[in-house]
Formats: structure tokens, C-alpha cells, sequence
């Protein structure tokens, strides 16, 4: 019988592991070196006090229900619903009846000092230049609605996102607009990020030439009529479960674990190699365990579903061209910083909060704002009108603002919220902080053919392929498309 492991246990190794479960008879094994499974998807709960809870400044005291569960995600709160892969996968695991979508609330913007609604944009590309007005000065409007008159060439190949949408409407739209629209998706800086890589759709559109704004509302309005023919009328842009969205992991490996699947938390896979002897296409030695006392996995083939800097160590002596590109692909860190909060009085689903607003928050989520049953656990769980936030701390190139204790970084956090409408008198019941070190890869100018070199690097060797977020996107759906093809690779 066919033998298969899967090293890593996030969501791209653990859809993996699903779709070979239910495809093929194979013997499958999933190695994760953590000790929980599910990596950039994880909850806490918020009814238990915690040791951070403590803290001075950081709860006055105030106990919620102990018999109500009350978990909240502190990864990816949401995926995208317009895309199939993720509630496919909700769907074949029987969590259909526990999906949810978001509330009518929408995301504002934190500028200079108020609170702004966001003009429409096909992510952080302006769709409509007369909703710039308020959002941007007069002469950012004015330099915004001149883009039309610009020349603008064809590309001849990837560009800068940030850099190319400054060229053609202005700094301030990249600053005020884009910056904070892929700081919160990526956790990067705009002007790094690549065209092609992170708006594959506009690039494409936009290489041959042409105003940007033109564009823009093309792939926009081609977007809605998809959209509008597929179910008849909008959908929702995201989706959730509930009691968090994580929780698709602790069903997944309920589903595996029945199908007979072996899962193996806290195991580091250090090496892989040939099987001596062994021509190409043959068997692959995986080496976990303890130096002085390795054990050794044999595999017939192997899907690598870790970050790219493990995945280029596990890769070095069988692709080197695979390893030396994936060594390229950088990460940034963070953090989100969850509070349960009395007496605030915040309006919308959250804030994007341009570079410069704030000394080091980039984004608010008002999780009870947006999602309906956090709202419901969050009164029952704590009294009316409660609210449960998240705060994102960290772009790629800020680490050094991640470099104090969790307790100095939240109250830091709330100190800074304070200078937000609606935050000058909350009180917060509960804190809780998740970091991500190194937790985001950056698609830098030429990722995708970076990516197209790995992917074909890879294949070459056989019998082994690659997935997770550093491919195709950093998104669930993403992330699980990824993995099906990495499986199909095979």
C-alpha cells in the first residue's frame, strides 16, 4: 500500500491530508512539529480569566459566565465566500449548520484623528474617484481624478503594487487607501508587494495599458456579474463559523483521525531523503525524533505543507533551485490583541487604520459589531452592550515593535486606542494576546514566477509536492486550493 506524509498540520497540510483520505487508499501520516494542530488558525477562550487579565489597566474585575463557552478566533477570523474551496470543505465536513455570514456593519477608516467611511475600491484600488472627496486633501483629489490623463504604457512585467498605483493617482491613495487595505491582508508594505502576485485579476487587466481607474471597475463590475449569475444576487463576501472559524481544524482532524489517518503532534521532520539506491520517482526517508535517537518515516510520497523556510531546509539536497527560491520568500511578524471591552461605543464592523494614524496599530476588528454571535456570547457571557475587539499590531520590517512582554504590548495597545472615537471611556473585562512570529509571507515583486520556479523544481524530483499560504494567497480558500493541487501534483 501506497505510504503518504504530510508534513504540517495548518490548514493547507491538513486539507491535504482530507483530500487524500477521500481520494486514494493510501497509508497517511501528518507530522507537525507544534504541539496543536491547525497553525495559523487558532482560539481562545475568553470566559476563563487569565493571567493577562491581571495586569493593571487591563480588567476591572468584572467575571463572565463559567458555564458559557466563549471562544474567539485570534488567526483568520473569516474566509472568502465567493470563492468555493472553503465552504466546500465546511460543507463535507458537516459544519454547514454552524456557518455564519457577517452583519451589515461596515469597515471605516481612522484618519486624521475621525472616523471616515471607506470609499469603494477593488482592494485598495479606487473604483469611484468623487467618493475620494474627505478622504483625501484637495490636491490628493485633484492629483487622483488626473489619472485618467496620464499616460499610462503597457507593463512589461511585474511592478510594484503600491508603487505603480502612486504613479497613477498619487501617493496619498496608496498611503491612505492601499496601504492599510494590504497591511491588513498581508501584514506588508504596498510598495513591495507585487501587482501580479497580490491582484492577479487588476494586473492582468491592467498590462496592457490604460487608465488604472478603468480598469479597476471593470474587473469590478465583471466580478458582480459572476457573482449575480451564479446565485442570482450578491453573496456575502466572507463567511464564519461559529465559535470561530478555527474550528473547521478541530473538525478536520476528527474526520481524520476516522478515516484512520495517523497524526503526529510535536514532530519535527528534520530531513528527507532518497532511499539509497532508490532512481527516481522511488521511496523518501523522513528523519523526526531527537538527534542522538532520530526516528525514521518511509514514505512513498510526501506533500511538504510547512512555511517556506522549513520547507526550503526539508528541500536543499533534493531541489536545490526549489530551496534557494523559497529562502527568497520573506515573512513578517505580528500580533492581535483581543479585548472584551465595557462602556465603548463603536460603530462599524472596524477600522483600517493608514501608517502614521497610530504609533502601532494597524487595523481594529469590532468582532461583536460584525459578527452576530459573538454579540450574543459577549452579552450573555459579560452584560449588554459589551464588546469583544481585535487590534493588529505589525507590518513586514516593524518587529522591533513586538519586542515587549504581552503585557506591555496591550496596554500599549489600549493607550493608543484611546485617542479613537468611542474608546475614551471603555474598560476592559478581558485581554488577550496571540502573536504570529513570522507569521505572513510577503509576495514581493516577481513572486509568481519565484513560485513557478519551486513548483517546477519540485515536480522534477517526483513523488513530492508543495502547499500552504506562501503559494497562491494567504487566504483559507487559498490555502485549500493549494493543497488540492499539491495533491494532484502527486
Amino acid at each position: 500500500m501506497t505510504a503518504t506524509v504530510v508534513v504540517g498540520a495548518g490548514i493547507s497540510g491538513l486539507s491535504a491530508a482530507h483530500q487524500l483520505a477521500t481520494e486514494t487508499s493510501d497509508t497517511i501520516i501528518v507530522c507537525d512539529a507544534a504541539p496543536r494542530l491547525g497553525g495559523k488558525l487558532h482560539r481562545l477562550a475568553l470566559d476563563d480569566p487569565a493571567d493577562l487579565d491581571q495586569g493593571p489597566d487591563l480588567v476591572d474585575g468584572r467575571c463572565g459566565d463559567p458555564a458559557l463557552p466563549f471562544t474567539v478566533d485570534v488567526g483568520a477570523e473569516s474566509m472568502l465566500a465567493r470563492r468555493p474551496e472553503g465552504l466546500e470543505l465546511i460543507t463535507a465536513l458537516g459544519l454547514d449548520d454552524h456557518r455564519v455570514h457577517p452583519t451589515t456593519a461596515r469597515a471605516q477608516a481612522f484618519l486624521d484623528g475621525r472616523i471616515t467611511p471607506l470609499p469603494p475600491s477593488n482592494m485598495g484600488v479606487p473604483t469611484d474617484l468623487e467618493a475620494l472627496g474627505g478622504f483625501l486633501s484637495d490636491a490628493g483629489l485633484r492629483r487622483a481624478r488626473a489619472e485618467v490623463d496620464h499616460e499610462a504604457p503597457a507593463l512589461a512585467g511585474d511592478v510594484s503594487i503600491g508603487s505603480y498605483v502612486a504613479d497613477r493617482f498619487g501617493d496619498e491613495v496608496t498611503d491612505r487607501l492601499l496601504e492599510p487595505m494590504l497591511g491588513g491582508v498581508y501584514a506588508g508594505q504596498s510598495r513591495r508587494l507585487s501587482f501580479e502576485a497580490v491582484h492577479p485579476g487588476l494586473f492582468a487587466a491592467a498590462r496592457q495599458g490604460g487608465s488604472l481607474l478603468a480598469a479597476a471597475q471593470q474587473v469590478a463590475a465583471a466580478a458582480k456579474r459572476s457573482n449575480d449569475q451564479s446565485v442570482g444576487s450578491a453573496p456575502p463576501v466572507f463567511a464564519g463559523l461559529i465559535g470561530g472559524v478555527s474550528g473547521v481544524i478541530t473538525a478536520l482532524e476528527d474526520d481524520l483521525r476516522s478515516r484512520g489517518v495517523a497524526i503526529r503532534s510535536s514532530t519535527t521532520v528534520r530531513e528527507i531523503r532518497r532511499e539509497p539506491g532508490v532512481d527516481h520517482g522511488g521511496r523518501f526517508t523522513l528523519v523526526t525524533g531527537p538527534v542522538p535517537a532520530p526516528e525514521l518515516i518511509t514514505a512513498d510520497r510526501v506533500v511538504l505543507a510547512t512555511p517556506a523556510a522549513p520547507t526550503a531546509r526539508l528541500l536543499r539536497a533534493l531541489a536545490p533551485e526549489a530551496a534557494t527560491a523559497l529562502a527568497e520568500i520573506p515573512y513578517a511578524s505580528m500580533a492581535v490583541i483581543t479585548f472584551v471591552l465595557a462602556d465603548a461605543e463603536l460603530s462599524g464592523s472596524g477600522l483600517l487604520v493608514p501608517p502614521g494614524e497610530l504609533p502601532t496599530i494597524k487595523a481594529f476588528t469590532y468582532s461583536s459589531n460584525k459578527w452576530d454571535w459573538i454579540a450574543d456570547r459577549a452579552a450573555a457571557g459579560f452584560g449588554a452592550g459589551t464588546a469583544v475587539v481585535r487590534a493588529s499590531v505589525g507590518r513586514f520590517g516593524e518587529e522591533q515593535l513586538l519586542q515587549v512582554d504581552d503585557h506591555e504590548l496591550a496596554r500599549r495597545t489600549l493607550a493608543e486606542a484611546r485617542a479613537v472615537p468611542g474608546w475614551q471611556s471603555a474598560r476592559p473585562l478581558r485581554t488577550r494576546v496571540q502573536r504570529w512570529g513570522g507569521g505572513l509571507p510577503q509576495y514581493l515583486v516577481g513572486h509568481r514566477d519565484r513560485i513557478q520556479t519551486i513548483r517546477s523544481a519540485v515536480a522534477a524530483v517526483g513523488g513530492i509536492a508543495v502547499a500552504g499560504a506562501y503559494l497562491d494567497g494567504v487566504g483559507l480558500p487559498s490555502c485549500i486550493a493549494a493543497a488540492r493541487r499539491a495533491v494532484a501534483d502527486l
